[in-house]
């Protein structure tokens, strides 16, 4: 694996570096983009960093520049994302559209549509979500029931979607729909993208524990949706729909914080009855296995990072990384936590030690090990398609998806 940049990237990093330096506050350990109290406000804020980050260059590295991107190389897209992580910016508007939606709709949309909607959300005015998780279909996609009847030059929508991030902001979404429940499951699936403001759609924000609602329920009644706006053929929507997931690789960045190095600045900070936390041995160890588990992630992300710089895809291995620092992630805020003694019970980010970043991260960790793939679905992808081994037994392979309700119904 390569280790060092090539002058081109070289360049392209001190680009990016710079424009940084001039437009964001760089981080420093405990700190990060504090939240604003309301929707609105984190909107206008995103907006207003998207915009500087299209004027810049620095928007759709990855796409055409007829589109409205960099047309540059996926290489440079993580240069960037790696550069960015470091500054304080705010998050959670743009990266499931811009890292998903948009290059689904560059890969199946006509030339058309491609020229009307990719622009406006490089450049902020416009903002997407996915639209894919059922209650009854979460990490086994293929199992959804959201129905998509045609009428005409339209299709009817009817059902529900969950978990939908940012969809009561969103102003248009991508959609995977069941247009057919008499083939197997993954056969009579069709994919759309609908504006988000169409009657019959409703969006319900879910309060979290942690005190957020980014997430939503999202109703379909009646929905109307043009042909037009279908992505791919009809039937051909599980084919559709992977071309938005491998996106995901690109899309889900870094673990947020706390990591290894939060937690090695706290323990520097806590005073425990016989010193320093740091000073004490069981501490330390949990520490070490945190730092190599850390460094292992980081070499394997290095291999993905060199099959991209080399014009390759990156392999399923990058399943691990989000496998471990998941759960690492979790176990770190608990730590904090009980490091913390008494403290810990402080969520207010004013008094608390390091602006609660371990009490926000105890309540908002376990949501990290299910979004995106949960750990059951990435061991499965690490063992079938890393390690060799058997794949899982499929009771339903090649069964009409209403047969399948059929008998889920009647408990066989």
């Amino acid at each position: 694996m390569d280790f060092e940049d090539t002058p081109e990237e070289a360049a392209f990093r001190a680009e990016a570096r710079a424009f940084l330096d001039a437009n964001a506050e760089r981080k420093t350990p405990g700190t990060g983009f504090e939240t604003p109290d309301s929707v609105d406000e984190l909107i206008t804020m995103a907006k207003a960093w998207q915009a500087k980050k299209a004027a810049a260059g620095f928007a759709g590295i990855t796409q055409p520049k007829e589109y409205g991107g960099r047309g540059g190389t996926t290489m440079e897209r993580v240069i960037y994302d790696q550069e960015e992580a470091n500054y304080i910016t705010p998050i959670g508007v743009y990266e499931i559209g811009l890292g998903m939606c948009i290059p689904t709709m560059l890969t199946y949309a006509t030339e058309e549509q491609k020229q009307r909607y990719a622009p406006p959300a490089f450049r902020g005015e416009e903002i997407w979500c996915q639209l894919f998780s059922e209650p009854q279909a979460g990490s086994d996609l293929a199992n959804l029931r959201l129905r998509a009847e045609r009428d005409g030059d339209d299709w009817i929508l009817n059902g529900q979607k969950i978990w939908t991030s940012g969809a009561h902001f969103c102003d248009y979404g991508v959609i995977v729909t069941r247009s057919d429940p008499t083939v197997a499951k993954h056969k009579g699936l069709t994919y759309f993208f609908l504006d988000m403001k169409s009657p019959g759609v409703e969006c319900r924000p879910i309060h979290q524990i942690s005190g957020a609602s980014n997430f939503n329920e999202v109703f379909f009644t009646d929905v109307r949706v043009p042909d037009s706006q279908r992505l791919g053929e009809v039937g051909d929507g599980w084919r559709v729909s992977l071309t938005t997931l491998m996106n995901e690789r690109l899309a889900i960045g870094e673990r947020p914080p706390p990591g290894f190095e939060e937690a090695f600045q706290l323990a520097k900070e806590v005073e425990l009855e016989d010193g320093l936390a740091i000073e004490d041995g069981g501490v330390r160890d949990k520490l070490a296995d945190w730092y190599v588990n850390g460094r292992g992630v980081t070499l394997t992300r290095f291999r993905s990072l060199t099959a991209l710089s080399r014009g390759q895809d990156p392999g399923p291995e990058n399943s691990i990384g989000k496998a471990i620092t998941g759960k690492m992630r979790q176990d770190i805020a608990s730590f904090g936590m009980d490091l913390m003694d008494m403290s810990g019970a402080v969520s207010d980010a004013e008094n608390a030690p390091m602006r609660a970043m371990f009490q926000d991260a105890l309540l908002s960790a376990p949501s990290g090990r299910i979004a995106g793939g949960s750990d059951e679905i990435l061991r499965n992808i690490i063992a079938e398609r890393v390690l060799g081994l058997p794949q899982d037994v499929r009771v339903d392979k090649g069964i009409p998806f209403n047969e399948l309700v059929k008998k889920e119904r009647e408990g066989s």
